[in-house]
């Protein structure tokens, strides 16, 4: 179940990884505004989709006449991987009533959902740190954007500096921190291969869902032994 002391157990910890994410905020605030958006219509994406990766991919399709299918189909590719999310989450997901489930999951991201499923492989309280660091996540990636308005040239280039790195560096730690086996070495290399070879031949950004299918499929195939 969802705790209120967990909650902000969670949202303390998500804390230092927030400031890197209100980084990349300011950076897609400045493009926005670049991109002939609003100001209050670039918060206002932010608030209401938070997925930057994606918020970055629709600004090269932004205009006078937008092409409303490829807008979706790119977003929809992008975020495919937060299906695969859902699906490892819900054994305990769906003992919450319907409310606390997609409250939860309104605010899931890479960063939080990684830490909720070492902590829920542990028997700890997974979803409360799922929803209190989605919560520090969402809050500073809004903060972020909207500093971007206003002081955004300061970091117009965040791959300059290797920020587009910390998210990545992350997740890794959590790979080689978290529990040990053929069967999941076997998954990640999966998805990392295939990632690999959609990144080289296939279109912009399929790669995330050829990884996904890759592991998902052989974590489905491959069934983990009960002790």
């Amino acid at each position: 179940m969802v705790h209120r002391r967990a909650v902000w157990r969670g949202f303390r910890q998500l804390l230092p990884i927030s400031l890197f994410v209100a980084v990349f905020g300011m950076a897609f605030g400045l493009a926005a505004t670049q991109s002939g958006l609003s100001g209050s219509a670039i918060v206002l994406m932010s608030t209401l989709v938070f997925a930057g990766a994606a918020q970055f991919a629709t600004l090269d399709l932004w205009g006078t006449q937008m092409p409303v299918i490829a807008l979706a189909v790119t977003v929809f590719a992008i975020n495919a991987r937060h299906l695969l999310m859902g699906a490892t989450l819900y054994p305990w997901l769906r003992h919450l009533p319907p409310v606390q489930r997609y409250a939860v999951m309104l605010v899931a991201s890479d960063a939080n959902w990684a830490l909720s499923i070492q902590a829920l492989g542990r028997g700890e309280p997974g979803l409360s740190l799922l929803l209190g660091g989605g919560l520090a996540l969402w809050l500073f990636w809004i903060l972020g954007t909207w500093l971007g308005l206003f002081m955004g040239s300061a970091i117009d280039d965040p791959v300059r500096w290797g920020l587009d790195m910390v998210m990545g560096c992350f997740l890794l730690t959590m790979v080689v921190d978290g529990p040990k086996n053929p069967r999941l070495l076997a998954i990640w290399a999966a998805a990392a291969g295939a990632s690999l070879l959609a990144w080289r031949y296939l279109p912009e950004n399929s790669h995330v869902v050829a990884g996904a299918i890759a592991g998902g499929l052989l974590g489905a195939f491959w069934p983990e032994e009960q002790p």
